[in-house]
């Protein structure tokens, strides 16, 4: 049989790291680090952020993309041939982050944290009429592993849970919706959106003027999915009319956000800079070597994507 040679591109001080948990771990494992890629022809496995069209000629006998962040998003982007599966992050680390980050989000909404921070900077003592989580509906759109972990730890925290995804899906004592038909009765009750969805060609720009109008009046909005599902003119005139009384955002257009950005000083707004749920080498490397292990008995790995779908 030969031997799985895995070819990690990424930072020079992450790749060490790396290369230490395959010894230590799968020490069968012919662990290389870009640039230094000795004999390309061994090269069947690679580890990644994104993918350059050389990359095709450079590693012949490539068989599998692992992408290294939890989303595949650059990939459909790029000129990735069809014949090479792509497999997504599998990390119960960067689940456990997610599901952290939108709880602390929900409930911030729900406790009305911005509206409070406003009366503290005009130094205004303004007491508000406290609801309890079961009167609060809050809604994600994207129920996969990410949005079904969140949905969860929601129900367990006594929130009105209901979820909306590309293809029908079943949770129990959540409101389930799909697709065009199930999208604006799904938003109509939602107080707090969540959106966790993957970056596709259908999903780009979802979060727009349209969808924005379909939430009641001062409902909240928390981005943890990517900045290109929202499109930010369309929230800052939602914020600016009032119809939106808030948004907590992790992911933007552009990131860095550019200086000077009116997301930066929006008295509504609370940010972060992407860090909602990071990439760890010691969680991701699990997943990665759990995965070589499948292929190398011949059996399909987890997280692989679906290249017609998008994720």
């Amino acid at each position: 049989m030969r031997r799985a040679t895995f070819l990690f591109r990424g930072k020079p001080e992450v790749a060490e790291r790396w290369r230490n948990l395959f010894q230590t771990h799968a020490p069968e494992v012919d662990f290389r680090a870009w640039p230094d890629t000795g004999d390309v022809k061994d090269i069947r496995y690679i580890g990644l952020w994104d993918w350059e069209p050389s990359f095709e000629r450079h590693f012949p006998n490539l068989e599998v993309v692992f992408s290294l962040g939890a989303g595949i998003d650059q990939f459909w982007k790029a000129d990735l041939p069809e014949h090479l599966p792509i497999v997504r992050v599998i990390d119960d680390d960067l689940t456990q982050q997610m599901v952290e980050y939108v709880t602390f989000a929900v409930m911030a909404h729900h406790r009305e944290l911005i509206t409070y921070q406003t009366s503290r900077e005009a130094q205004a003592w303004q007491p508000r009429p406290v609801r309890t989580a079961g009167e609060r509906p809050v809604g994600v759109m994207g129920l996969g592993v990410l949005g079904s972990a969140a949905v969860e730890r929601l129900k367990q925290l006594g929130f009105q849970c209901r979820g909306w995804s590309r293809t029908s899906r079943d949770i129990p004592e959540v409101a389930c919706y799909s697709g065009a038909v199930g999208l604006p009765p799904f938003l109509n009750g939602c107080e707090i959106l969540v959106c966790l969805l993957p970056l596709t060609p259908e999903t780009e720009g979802i979060i727009n003027a349209r969808l924005l109008r379909q939430l009641p009046p001062g409902a909240a909005l928390v981005n943890v999915g990517r900045g290109g599902h929202l499109v930010e003119r369309d929230l800052l005139d939602a914020l600016d009319s009032g119809h939106l009384s808030g948004a907590i955002l992790d992911v933007f257009e552009s990131e860095p956000l550019p200086p000077g950005h009116p997301l930066w000083t929006h008295p509504k707004v609370l940010m972060t800079p992407h860090v909602a749920s990071t990439t760890r080498p010691e969680g991701v490397v699990r997943g990665v070597l759990e995965n070589l292990r499948r292929l190398e008995r011949g059996e399909h790995p987890l997280g692989l994507v679906d290249r017609k779908r998008g994720y």
